[in-house]
């Protein structure tokens, strides 16, 4: 059994690398951006990507799942057909749906709240949204593949151009927050260029009726599924926009992407996690060994969440080489909402840990009532709280989006494919880490020797999980070994 977690350990490892240093790179693009935009100018910025990802799922019709399910199985098809017809439909889509922004850019800008001078903004938006949906199935070509570094390498390519032409238009042509549209464009589509090979290797133009109709019977619930699901995790930018204005929109902003480290966390765990339990499912002891990653991932998580929570005030205000601190400080009247907004991601993770019963007994037709119900909470909560807390309110709402997201998918998947978690060290994790969190958030303000003080409440985390037996090092030495004792 632990030789199969090693390899999702491994397989983590390589995703995770790429996409740690990847996303941290462009991570370090929040300081120039915090420090040269005021906030509301960061706003309008936040405010449009947070509808490029809503519109994602418009794109890609969720083939792409579709694509993972079929081409691991092959139950209809031949191997070229099962890339080649979830390829066609998100190009088709796609050119379609890129074409109708771009030549109505004008008319699109009070629904995407922004002045129509600014219009050039949704033109790239929709180039930018062309690219990387059809990029989408050779890159899951190379997840399910097993080909790891060739996926980080193209992915880390992607990361670089960004973050250079970023730098290059924003110091050098001084091109304002277009310089973020141009530079995102220029990468994703430099990416796909990277991708042709793979899609010339495995494209063939033919016609599966039967293919199709399946393709499209098990990727049409990920449409609702992936608009709640991206609503739940975007709609308060622009709620906040209504409600507010940019310049909050952009504080909040600037310190959500402080949630990056456990975000970063999730996404390298994810990459893994999915192509891990289709290949493993009919394994006799697969139930528990999905019950032990549940743990393992809550634990590690739980430690990121208190690592972030306790020192974001100091990571907020390190200076940088060139000018001003990681976040500039017009922005820190956002950084109390790190915290929830850690606690959030989390429970995004459990959410994935969750979907290999959903995945393994082809039970998506629930998913768009399960995001559905979390997104119509979001947006609830979202008008409910803003008004009177701001920004606090909006990702308070975010995270009782996640919390009844996370709990409709426990319900369902355990219906069909009953896993026995182990529930108390669970449990046990979130509230020993939450409730250490909240000792600090109430003392923080009566205690000297701060630094240490942080670091005695990681220390008594750690070690409260091995005292209590909740974590135990032969356990941690059997997955490092990749011995099943």
């Amino acid at each position: 059994m632990f030789d199969k977690i090693l390899r999702l350990s491994k397989d983590t490892l390589i995703y995770g690398t790429s996409t740690i240093i990847g996303r941290f790179l462009i991570f370090l693009l929040v300081p120039v951006y915090t420090n040269v935009f005021p906030p509301a100018e960061y706003g309008i910025v936040a405010n449009l990507y947070a509808y490029i990802a809503i519109l994602n799922v418009f794109f890609s019709i969720g083939l792409e799942s579709g694509y993972f399910k079929f081409a691991s199985t092959l139950e209809e098809g031949t191997v070229k057909e099962n890339f080649s017809h979830p390829f066609n439909g998100i190009m088709i889509n796609s050119l379609f749906l890129s074409s109708v922004l771009f030549i109505f850019s004008e008319n699109f800008c009070p629904l995407f709240q922004i002045d129509v001078s600014k219009s050039a903004l949704i033109k790239y938006s929709a180039l930018i949204l062309f690219f990387d949906n059809i990029s989408l199935v050779p890159f899951a070509y190379l997840r399910l593949k097993n080909k790891p570094k060739i996926f980080a390498s193209f992915k880390f390519v992607n990361i670089i151009i960004n973050l250079l032409m970023n730098i290059l238009l924003i110091f050098v042509f001084r091109f304002g927050i277009e310089s973020i549209f141009i530079s995102n464009l220029t990468a994703s589509g430099l990416t796909f260029l990277l991708l042709l090979p793979i899609i010339k290797n495995n494209f063939v133009l033919s016609f599966n009726k039967r293919l199709v109709n399946e393709l499209l019977k098990f990727s049409i619930p990920y449409i609702p599924a992936g608009i709640s699901s991206n609503l739940l995790q975007a709609i308060n930018r622009p709620i906040l926009t209504y409600l507010t204005d940019d310049a909050t929109v952009g504080i909040f902003q600037a310190s959500y992407k402080l949630g990056i480290f456990m975000m970063l966390f999730v996404a390298m765990f994810e990459f893994a996690w999915r192509p891990f339990f289709l290949q493993n499912a009919k394994e006799n002891n697969a139930k528990e060994i999905f019950s032990k990653v549940m743990t393992a991932f809550v634990f590690v998580a739980a430690i990121v969440f208190l690592i972030i929570s306790l020192f974001v005030d100091d990571i907020a205000r390190m200076k940088m080489p060139f000018r001003g601190t990681l976040i500039g400080s017009k922005y820190w009247s956002g950084l109390d909402i790190v915290p929830v907004i850690l606690f959030a991601y989390l429970l995004y993770g459990i959410y994935i840990n969750l979907m290999a019963g959903i995945y393994i007994e082809k039970k998506t037709k629930y998913l768009p009532v399960i995001t559905g119900s979390a997104a119509a909470v979001n947006i609830f909560a979202n008008f409910m709280l803003i008004p009177h807390y701001g920004m606090m309110g909006s990702a308070m709402s975010t995270l009782f989006g996640y919390i009844t997201m996370t709990a409709g998918i426990y319900l369902v998947s355990q219906r069909f494919y009953r896993i026995q978690y182990e529930y108390l060290k669970v449990f046990a994790i979130l509230l020993l880490s939450s409730g250490l969190y909240i000792i600090y958030y109430v003392s923080k303000n009566y205690i000297d020797f701060f630094t240490y003080y942080k670091i005695l409440l990681i220390l008594i985390f750690i070690l409260s999980m091995f005292l209590l037996k909740i974590i135990n090092f032969g356990y941690l030495k059997e997955i490092i070994s990749g011995k099943n004792k």
